[in-house]
């Protein structure tokens, strides 16, 4: 064989694989972007809930009577959450973590004002204005689960695509990571007490 035909050989073999590292390296760029579109909605209904809650602490507040510290704890966790961002170019698992956190929180506390409000204020219920906002925010509650299923759906088609081989070396030389994923918060393993006190 001759020398020439030596480097032909070698430079159509570099050739397939630059074409095939450039292949799957755009398969996971498309992938990653498809974690961040799916971020982006999740952070969508976030923002749409914290739209809500000055609404609610509103309508609570020009109920007759109420007590400044029923609000307290929903107020402090939702400027806590707001503190907590994520960079969509870093969606590592630390990081959606301590997201998740602050909101699971937020959560817990709307939930508990909520349920204290309309325990303390049953004529609040019988306003539409409180009855649009808790229906408005369940509404919301719901997307948030929704959107943050989608986005582990995301997660875990770019986490697997980048874990197979021979993708994860082109992954590691292009410097892909691993996403984090949304998950249920410690207190969902606790089993529900049901109490019947008569």
């Amino acid at each position: 064989m001759k020398k020439s035909s030596i480097i032909v050989i070698i430079l159509a073999i570099a050739a397939v694989l630059l074409l095939w590292g450039v292949s799957v390296n755009n398969s996971l760029v498309n992938e990653e972007e498809n974690v961040q579109k799916a971020w982006s909605q999740v952070e969508n209904v976030y923002k749409r809930r914290m739209d809500l809650i000055p609404q609610l602490v509103n309508t609570v507040q020009g109920a007759a009577n109420y007590e400044k510290s029923v609000l307290t704890e929903v107020t402090n966790a939702r400027a806590n959450a707001n503190k907590v961002t994520v960079d969509p170019s870093n969606l590592s698992e630390e990081n959606i973590a301590a997201f998740q956190k602050a909101q699971d929180q937020l959560s817990k506390a709307l939930a508990n004002t909520i349920t204290v409000t309309v325990e303390r204020y049953p004529e609040l219920t019988a306003t539409a204005g409180f009855r649009d906002l808790q229906t408005q925010l369940e509404g919301t509650e719901n997307r948030i689960t929704v959107e943050r299923g989608k986005y582990n759906e995301a997660v875990q088609s770019f986490n697997s695509k980048l874990r197979r081989f021979p993708n994860n070396i082109v992954g590691s030389i292009c410097g892909f990571s691993k996403k984090g994923y949304f998950s249920a918060p410690a207190e969902a393993e606790e089993p529900v007490q049901v109490q019947f006190d008569f």
